[in-house]
């Protein structure tokens, strides 16, 4: 049975190009495939999508750069990474550009699938969620636009960054676990053994704290982190 979700899926290795999308199409999804970038920012422009799979090596115009250009036309959509680069410097460069997740090849397909689900799932839930604003100290996090805010300067973060600065805000004071991140933020209930938390709270600590005399994200160390 169809749904109502629409992937985008670049992918220039024809051969698992079509089975991804057989295998999506069998659990009921919308596929569309581009084996280049160029093709890709056509399909993008023309359609909307619920979730976009994306290649690094592709001809014509390299996932990096589809990443920074989706992302900054669509703050909200989920991108998920697949690539053969597995060095943590393609990582920070995929997130800092606005990538949501990282799958290196060769992958486990349940394991795609399963974060495929996971961001829809979320997608979903945001769309319907009308919650007030959360406020700490002068941060401010609104969740109907999904704008965050220090005395009174908007902040721009990516939907992970904003999901994990949320958590953190929501539990001020409280020192959340590695765990509870991963499982609360990724929708994960075993740790990967990578440093993608670590990342992530680096990227917020540059944009949050950084600029400002005060600090507002904690490390308490061997425990987890926390806003003060």
């Amino acid at each position: 049975m169809a749904n109502k979700h629409t992937i985008l899926l670049v992918e220039d290795e024809t051969k698992l190009c079509n089975i991804i999308k057989e295998e999506l199409s069998g659990l009921g999804y919308s596929v569309d495939t581009a084996s280049d970038g160029i093709i890709a920012e056509s399909l993008f422009s023309r359609r909307k999508y619920s979730l976009i799979l994306l290649d690094i090596s592709l001809p014509g115009k390299s996932g990096l750069q589809l990443c920074k250009s989706f992302r900054s036309a669509n703050k909200k959509i989920p991108i998920i990474m697949l690539t053969a680069f597995g060095e943590i410097q393609d990582k920070v460069d995929a997130f800092n550009l606005g990538a949501d997740d990282y799958i290196v090849k060769p992958f486990h397909f349940d394991e795609l699938f399963a974060r495929i689900k996971v961001f829809l799932k979320r997608s979903d839930a945001d769309s319907v969620k009308d919650e007030a604003d959360v406020v700490v100290g002068d941060l401010v996090i609104n969740n109907k636009t999904k704008s965050v805010f220090r005395e009174g300067t908007e902040i721009p973060l990516t939907a992970k960054e904003f999901s994990l600065l949320k958590l953190l805000a929501l539990n001020k004071g409280k020192v959340i676990s590695k765990q509870e991140i991963l499982e609360k933020v990724w929708d994960l209930t075993f740790d990967t053994g990578t440093n993608t938390i670590e990342v992530y709270i680096s990227f917020l600590r540059n944009k949050i704290d950084k600029p400002y005399n005060e600090k507002m994200i904690q490390t308490k160390s061997g425990f987890g982190y926390y806003i003060k």
